[in-house]
């Protein structure tokens, strides 16, 4: 079981359970996809997102797709995006309890919810999250960089993205790539509070204002081309981008 369901009430929490860090597989994206499908049908009002202490999601499972060929890696990357499109075109609220590192893929999932809390750090350090996909040899899709600037505008953006920075979470809360920071902890409790202050106003005005200051991430995500498959794949195919993958999966490899 990668996934656990904890009900809280009418707000269900989505707990990403696959150890060591979270990957995504396509085994855990299509329970994902699944469950928050669900969620809506079983009249559920609002979903959290959550991971484990110290990781909310490592991003995807780069070692497992180094052996995919091109068709696996095709229907990989569409159900990957399949997911980003059900949370982005979510007609509840959906919140992202970010209880730790939250690089890459992790971040990308992040994106699209409605808010994101983000946990400070432990005595190692700060927890970091970004878009770090330059760093490894990938290429950031459109409709993903749309979601950044939607959050953080276009010139911070920008500089995240072309770098592929990873950042502290003071600095991710200062540039609006999360909205909310607590303990470990407290990050969940924190995603419930924000879900009853919601659930707590006039239902059909909060979720009709909802969708209107939504409008052009659920745009991003309606258009014909926004998977852009051709473009990801051919580019993961790529020798010099291969070649980057597989000195990652090495290093990781030695820890």
């Amino acid at each position: 079981m990668m996934l656990n369901r904890n009900t809280h009430d009418t707000i269900l929490e989505l707990n990403m359970a696959r150890p060591p860090v979270n990957a995504l597989n396509m085994e855990l994206i299509k329970a994902l996809h699944q469950q928050i499908d669900l969620a809506m049908a079983d009249g559920f009002d609002a979903i959290i997102i959550s991971g484990q202490p110290e990781i909310f999601s490592a991003g995807l499972d780069v070692p497992k797709l180094l052996g995919f060929n091109r068709q696996q890696m095709v229907e990989f990357w569409i159900e990957f995006m399949s997911l980003l499109k059900c949370i982005a075109l979510s007609p509840i609220p959906i919140v992202a309890a970010i209880t730790g590192h939250s690089p890459a893929g992790g971040a990308v999932i992040a994106l699209p919810c409605d808010y994101r809390i983000m946990a400070h750090g432990i005595e190692k350090g700060p927890y970091k999250i970004g878009l770090n996909e330059v760093q490894v040899g990938l290429v950031v899709p459109p409709v993903i960089y749309q979601s950044l600037v939607r959050l953080t505008g276009e010139r911070q953006a920008a500089q995240l993205v072309v770098e592929g920075l990873l950042i502290d979470s003071e600095k991710a809360l200062a540039c609006g790539m999360v909205d909310e920071l607590q303990d470990t902890k407290d990050v969940i409790e924190g995603a419930l509070k924000w879900c009853h202050r919601h659930l707590s106003l006039p239902r059909q005005a909060m979720l009709k204002t909802r969708a209107m200051a939504r409008k052009s991430l659920m745009e991003s995500y309606s258009g014909a081309d926004y998977f852009n498959v051709e473009d990801f794949v051919e580019h993961w195919f790529h020798d010099s981008t291969q070649t980057v993958l597989q000195m990652l999966v090495e290093r990781l490899g030695k820890h």
